[in-house]
């Protein structure tokens, strides 16, 4: 089992990716360290990673009004990579869609 969950695809990812040709962005398993991130990327896209930044978030609480009442509840917590790689490497992750 490969410890990436999906690349991010959201506004703020793709500014920093227009920004910076080389960096991406990855949800990975919370148990996931950075040599393991950096050998999946390699490994699945053929590429080389020169770096691996990580960052942890916590569920955010949500709560909604119903019929029956306040219902409460947390989003899903997960982890998130950022990934650097040599440059004029590039990742094309469109090609599968």
């Amino acid at each position: 089992m490969s410890v990436i969950v999906k690349p991010i695809f959201t506004e703020k990812q793709t500014a920093i990716t227009e920004k910076f040709d080389n960096r991406y962005g990855f949800i990975v398993l919370p148990s996931a360290n950075k040599v393991e991130i950096k050998n999946a990327v390699e490994a699945l896209y053929n590429v080389h990673v020169e770096s691996v930044n990580t960052m942890k978030y916590d569920g955010k609480l949500r709560s909604r009004y119903t019929k029956s009442g306040v219902v409460q509840g947390r989003t899903p917590s997960y982890k998130k990579a950022i990934v650097t790689l040599k440059k004029g490497e590039t990742i094309d992750l469109f090609s599968n869609i």
